[in-house]
Parts: C-alpha cells; structure tokens; sequence
C-alpha cells in the first residue's frame, strides 16, 4: 500500500495558494483515478484508491501547514505503511515555476509542512516537490507562499497538475526518472522539428 500525501491548509481561503499545490495535485489524483470520496481521519481528509495495481491512501491534512506530521504519523501508524511508501507532494520556492524533482529522503529546506513531518517520521519519504518561484526575497517568503498564484500562471499550473496525476502510475510502479520526464514533457513539450525536403526534389536555377 502506498500513502500519498498532499500539503497545503484547509479552507476556503486558501484554495488557490501556492502552498496548496500539494492539496491541488492529490485532489486531480484523486478525481483522474476514480478513487471514493474524501471522509474526515487522521485529523485529516483520507480517500481510497487503486493505482497501477496498488491500493493508494490519499491524505490531505487539515492541521494546517505547519503541523503536518501529526495527520500524516497517525495515518502512517494506523495502515502500517513504510516510510519508504509514503509519497508527500509539496511547493518548492527553490524551483522554477512548473519544474517538478522526486527524491527520496533528505533535509526539509525550511518548508514548514516537511519539517513538521520530520519531527513525527524518519525523513526516509519519498517527496515530489512542485516549482513554484521563488519571491526574490526571503523576508517576502511567508507572504508569498500564502498568497494566490497570479493569474497568469494559470496555464502552467493547470498543466502541472494534469501531468502529475495523469503520470503518477509511473511513480507508485517505481519509475521516479519516467514520471518526472512525462511531466517535464507535457509542461513543455519538445519543439517539433522542421519537415525535411524530399530527397528529389527540384532545385531552382
């Protein structure tokens, strides 16, 4: 079984915050893979799914941001999942708007939701980290994350979520480098390459 876990903070409010690219992804996961509805567990919202052939917890917590972990411990304990079949998605201000990068384990980088997940788990987790820019400015970073994307990057948010729900059976099948290249594809596509002449063709004189 696998538990996958989307970041962001519950309510109305927040819906369409950069921080939140975590619940946007889980939800588009969730709809494209016909998993049941969401119900209240864990201090948090769990929806049950198959995914390439495995049974898939999806939790998005509601203890807000910064206390992630507890929701994701009480999961991880209850269905006795691995640390090493955890997935959590999150933003990622040290990437660029739209890039997507997996990994396995390492330090949380000042994000409040993995820091908090940390101080429940070992970090061994999986984590798909979404770009989302970055401010320029640290003392910005608070405000920046909680704040709604700006319109113009509806295009590529929408394209980035699209791609990682239609792609995430690459990912619970274990293929981390086919899931990040399909993504990558699709937020951008190679440039078509121009037809070539035929062979014989006339030259002009």
């Amino acid at each position: 079984m696998l538990l996958l876990v989307g970041l962001g903070n519950p309510g109305p409010g927040y819906t369409r915050h950069r921080h939140n690219i975590g619940y946007m992804a889980v939800d588009e996961i969730v709809r494209r893979h016909s998993f049941g509805p969401f119900r209240a567990r864990f201090e948090g919202l769990v929806a049950e799914g198959e995914i390439a052939g495995e049974k898939v917890r999806a939790l998005k917590p509601t203890t807000y941001m910064n206390d992630s972990g507890r929701s994701v411990a009480a999961a991880a304990r209850f269905f006795k999942v691995p640390v090493d079949r955890i997935v959590v998605i999150h933003d990622e201000v040290d990437l660029a708007p739209g890039k997507i990068r997996v990994k396995c384990g390492g330090g949380h980088a000042g994000h409040n939701g993995l820091r908090s997940i940390d101080a429940y788990l070992d970090p061994g987790y999986w984590r798909v980290r979404l770009g989302v820019g970055h401010p320029g400015d640290k003392d910005q970073m608070s405000n920046y994350v909680l704040h709604d994307f700006a319109k113009a990057d509806a295009e590529w948010v929408g394209k980035l979520i699209d791609a990682v729900a239609a792609a995430f059976p690459r990912l619970v099948a274990g293929d981390e480098a086919g899931f990040m290249n399909h993504v990558s594809l699709a937020i951008k596509p190679p440039k078509p390459k121009p037809p070539r002449p035929p062979k014989d063709s006339p030259t002009s004189e």
